[in-house]
């Protein structure tokens, strides 16, 4: 039996399949679609009006970064970053094994799965807009779990999720450490 944990993955809008009964046909429509997509991202280099302007989409996002506030500073987790994101190889192997043995697959999306990550660290937020306290103004929240939008919150979440995994009898792959296999 194997797992894969969902992250950061997007459905196939039912509009790119002209035919939901025919697998095969909606594989070639998507390979096509998919195909014409990188023609067109690779030539829009090439236009410098193009350039320019995923130049500005670009510098909207920095500005909205700043508008937020969201900082880091060196030498405190300042290279550390983590997403679980499943090789590719290891979803095409997950999805031929199903496949071949007839087996049904579900996709998950836990809503609550980041509040629920243990913090190894003290973590503190300021109080949320709309929520300040007219009496201590200027108090932060110590965390006990992890915040939906934390920094932190994807490495808390993965640590609970496999530590559960295998506690449950399931092995951590070698290669790829988001597919868990119990044999």
């Amino acid at each position: 039996e194997v797992i894969l944990p969902s992250s950061n993955t997007q459905s196939i809008p039912i509009n790119m399949v002209p035919n939901g009964d025919e697998a095969s046909t909606s594989h070639n429509v998507f390979n096509e679609r998919l195909e014409d997509a990188y023609f067109d991202a690779s030539t829009s280099f090439h236009d410098l009006s193009n350039v320019s302007a995923m130049q500005e989409e670009l510098d909207q996002f920095a500005r909205l970064l700043v508008a937020v506030g969201y900082s880091q500073q060196e030498g405190i987790n300042y290279d550390e970053t983590f997403a679980s994101v499943s090789k590719i190889e290891a979803i095409r192997l997950f999805l031929a094994y199903a496949t071949h043995k007839d087996f049904t697959v579900f996709q998950m999306d836990v809503k609550t799965a980041f509040l629920n990550g243990i913090l190894k660290e003290e973590v503190y937020v300021g109080q949320p807009p709309g929520f300040v306290s007219k009496q201590y103004p200027y108090h932060v929240y110590a965390l006990d779990k992890a915040l939906y939008g934390l920094k932190q919150a994807h490495r808390a979440w993965y640590d609970v999720l496999s530590q559960f995994l295998i506690e449950s009898g399931f092995q951590k792959g070698s290669i790829d450490t988001t597919l868990f296999i119990k044999k």
